[in-house]
């Protein structure tokens, strides 16, 4: 605010304090989730346990391929398994005794610590779309994305009260060179946002940057015994470690970083048809891939992960939303709790190409399935379209909203003595309303869940407005939540820094865009 504007203000009394209020930009983010609810779980313990044992015996006779890695070779032949070439066999229970040490939740701290997440047990954070080469909106409509959509991505995330963390990659910006755009993403998560984010992974020397930046932004030390970022680690499916995703793993880890160890699966190409079968690989998956990031750091945070869909068998196109994908997720969530390791899975998937019907039903069945089945990092909650190639700058605004029903969801039902209402039904008697009882003046504010894009006028007053559906608002609100956007607070001789580091690494190597 300049001088001649307070003294505007001033000027105008108790009514321009209450106007200036009304406009202030506040930028409220709710908790991480916290579920009060009952799982639900699709398989029982006789199941589980032939998954277990299935899973235990493709590690015993088949085993994993770690390839190009041969420090990860020598550590697993110094920890008991038998490595021929590089494929790995490990013998039954070892991976489940070097697991143990994995801590069952942890704190991801964020530069504005009322934003830290707790990540395990009964919790959920959710996370924005990440990775698309695509974007898409009304105005624009599908083309490959910059490092402009990229930072207005992290703003919508920073100004989305109902996600909790600013993800990663939320769009690929093409305009960057591939060895140097990760500085610029990770620039934009720690400048334009104060809520956790996540690192890259598509090299071990940038996995190494995005902790030299967390010290910079952090403090060294700090970094070092906090865990400041949450990356995600794919397995090449079926059964394959590569020595990019295991390298920055090694850094990760042996920087007390978290790492989701997640499969990537499309079920009947990267893994069986059948969903025991399926379960049974994404089990062995991550039993290897967990066990080997403990190897690399007794301790360190990682997430059992489990991103599964299935495939169109006329097209060969993935598929979203399908019964398979909810009994895959219900039951990976089940094999995680046993395991005693956080989980992730689930997201606002869908195969449509707009944010339409196909895209909010396969995206409703997606993020209820996720948070019945336990999933304590939800990546992907918000933006997802075209099976993962489009970030969606209208569903983003859409999804986001629609994770406040989650949080709503999983507060369960209250049964205090406010919960109970008996003095309302008192009040009010037979044929009565309860619009005016006092029970409904006290809770009318917070009783229900309030949307901030969807339409609930009557019809006289959505006619006058123009007939929008859902899209229309949805940009409309995004417009919104932009010219709004205010950057939080940072040390400038931190931004300063980190925009040093960003300098001097790009200076370093000529651009490549393979």
């Amino acid at each position: 605010m300049t001088e001649a504007s307070a003294r505007r203000r001033g000027r105008g009394g108790g009514g321009a304090a209450r106007r200036a209020e009304r406009t202030a930009v506040s930028i409220e983010t709710a908790k991480y989730i916290e579920r009060n609810i009952p799982l639900f779980e699709v398989l029982n313990d006789e199941a589980l346990e032939i998954i277990e044992h299935n899973a235990e015996t493709v590690l015993e006779e088949i085993g994993v391929n770690f390839v190009d890695n041969p420090a990860a070779l020598a550590r697993w032949k110094d920890a008991g398994a038998d490595v021929d070439g590089e494929r790995v066999r490990l013998p039954r229970g070892l991976a489940r005794e070097l697991i143990k040490t994995a801590p069952s939740q942890y704190t991801q701290h964020a530069r504005n610590p009322e934003r830290s997440v707790v990540v395990g047990g009964n919790t959920m954070v959710c996370a924005p779309v990440y990775g698309p080469p695509f974007v898409r909106d009304m105005d624009g409509g599908r083309r490959y994305a910059t490092m402009e959509d990229f930072e207005t991505f992290v703003k919508l995330g920073y100004m989305s009260k109902w996600l909790h963390h600013s993800g990663g990659t939320v769009c690929e910006p093409t305009d960057i060179p591939v060895n140097k755009r990760h500085l610029d993403m990770l620039r934009a998560h720690m400048v334009l946002s104060d809520k956790p984010y996540m690192g890259s992974v598509t090299e071990p020397s940038r996995a190494q940057d995005s902790v030299d930046m967390s010290g910079i932004l952090f403090g060294k030390d700090f970094v070092q015994e906090n865990t400041v970022m949450t990356s995600l680690i794919n397995i090449n499916s079926p059964m394959t470690f590569d020595d990019v995703m295991m390298g920055a793993m090694e850094v990760y880890a042996q920087n007390n970083q978290a790492c989701i160890v997640s499969p990537f699966i499309v079920g009947g190409a990267m893994a069986p048809v059948s969903v025991a079968g399926t379960l049974t690989q994404v089990l062995a998956e991550v039993l290897a891939g967990i066990s080997y990031n403990q190897l690399c750091r007794p301790g360190a945070p990682v997430i059992m992960g489990a991103f599964v869909t299935s495939i169109d068998m006329n097209s060969g196109a993935p598929t979203f939303g399908t019964p398979e994908a909810s009994h895959i997720t219900y039951g990976a969530g089940q094999l995680a709790r046993r395991l005693g390791l956080p989980y992730r899975s689930a997201g606002s998937f869908t195969g449509s190409k707009l944010p339409d019907a196909q895209a909010a039903y396969e995206t409703a069945n997606s993020l209820n399935m996720g948070l019945l089945s336990g999933v304590n990092f939800m990546l992907h909650s918000c933006g997802w379209l075209e099976g993962g190639l489009v970030s969606s700058f209208e569903k983003f605004v859409m999804d986001a909203d629609q994770l406040g029903i989650l949080h709503h969801l999983a507060k369960g039902i209250s049964v205090d003595e406010n919960g109970q209402a008996m003095d309302a039904i008192r009040e009010v008697g037979p044929g009565g309303h309860y619009l005016g009882c006092a029970h409904t003046q006290a809770n009318f504010k917070s009783a229900f869940w309030r949307t901030n894009v969807l339409d609930y006028k009557p019809f006289e007053t959505w006619a006058e407005e123009g007939e929008r559906d859902t899209m229309s608002l949805a940009n409309a609100k995004m417009k919104q939540m932009l010219a709004t956007y205010q950057k939080p607070a940072l040390d400038p001789a931190i931004e300063e820094a980190l925009d040093a580091y960003v300098v001097e690494k790009k200076a370093s190597m000529p651009d490549a865009f393979t």
